[in-house]
């Protein structure tokens, strides 16, 4: 008779199909990449686990008449599964607790991905992410995409190469929370790549932000083939009542002289990758700028 407790290596089907059993294993890394994800055992129920296995044991000689008991390595498949890099992985309570007070106090609104990079950067704490985001669920900092309501958005082929189209885009935002006014960010995004090609900070969205934004573009990167903005009356004139001028904005005139196209997006969903840009930059620019105190 052999006694094994499967673990990981469970189907999780087949321990519903026979009892409703829960997937539990000695940590909450999952066999392989993309599987269900077991749930780590307490250590009261580790201790049990081996109480059973004790009492077993017991039963085994001194009731059911076996000889003795025999521990085998399964010609090293047994032993492989302690010594494997998914194994021995588990984060002690003492550490776990630590690690929810930092991301409590400091990283509250912080992705697992940035937590964990900053736990190991400025805390010396090197945890994988995914246990991360386990604490972060557990103690409702993060809610698992399989919680959100989904998104869906009409795609928008890019472009075939770097610099053929840039979108451009103001965000206002308190980009230094508390250590500064309000401001606007110029963000300039590639639409091929979806590269982050310049970032100018502004007192507001006006013509002159983006007359000096994009002259900052220019020296670094050279002229694009066109921007794609929005329909903001910088790159468009929206009064039907206009009768003066050629029919373009300053701005709009001053890239028709440079040869380069200026397009209008129809709706915001039209430029996602800069107006993703911006979410992306609330997130983790503000942070980094808090962390550098800036």
């Amino acid at each position: 008779m052999q006694l094994w407790a499967l673990g990981r290596q469970a189907e999780v089907a087949t321990l519903e199909e026979e009892g409703g059993f829960e997937y539990v294993s000695a940590g909450d890394v999952p066999l392989k990449e993309g599987e269900a994800i077991p749930r780590p055992l307490t250590v009261d129920e580790i201790k049990e686990y081996i109480g059973l296995y004790a009492t077993a044991a017991t039963n085994a000689v001194h009731r059911a008449g076996f000889d003795g008991v025999e521990i085998h390595g399964a010609n090293g498949y047994l032993p492989d599964q302690f010594l494997q890099t998914v194994s021995n992985n588990r984060t002690d309570d003492a550490l776990a607790d630590a690690v929810i007070k930092i991301l409590r106090s400091t990283y509250a609104d912080f992705g697992p991905t940035l937590a964990t990079e900053k736990l190991r950067t400025q805390h010396g704490i090197d945890l994988a992410k995914e246990t991360v985001r386990q604490l972060q669920i557990a103690t409702g900092l993060w809610i698992p995409r399989k919680h959100r309501l989904p998104k869906v958005q009409q795609p928008r082929l890019r472009r075939a190469c770097l610099g053929e189209l840039v979108q451009i885009d103001g965000c206002e935002h308190p980009w230094f929370e508390d250590r500064a006014p309000v401001c606007t960010a110029l963000v300039y995004v590639d639409d091929a790549t979806s590269r982050l090609m310049h970032i100018l900070f502004t007192g507001t969205e006006s013509t002159f932000g983006y007359f000096e934004a994009t002259r900052q573009y220019f020296l670094r990167h050279g002229k694009p083939l066109a921007f794609y903005s929005d329909k903001a009356s910088i790159f468009r004139v929206n009064h039907a009542s206009a009768t003066g001028g050629a029919g373009h904005t300053q701005f709009g005139r001053a890239l028709y002289e440079l040869n380069i196209d200026g397009i209008c997006a129809n709706t915001p969903a039209a430029k996602g990758r800069v107006e993703r840009a911006h979410l992306t930059l609330q997130d983790r620019l503000v942070k980094e700028l808090r962390l550098q105190g800036r």
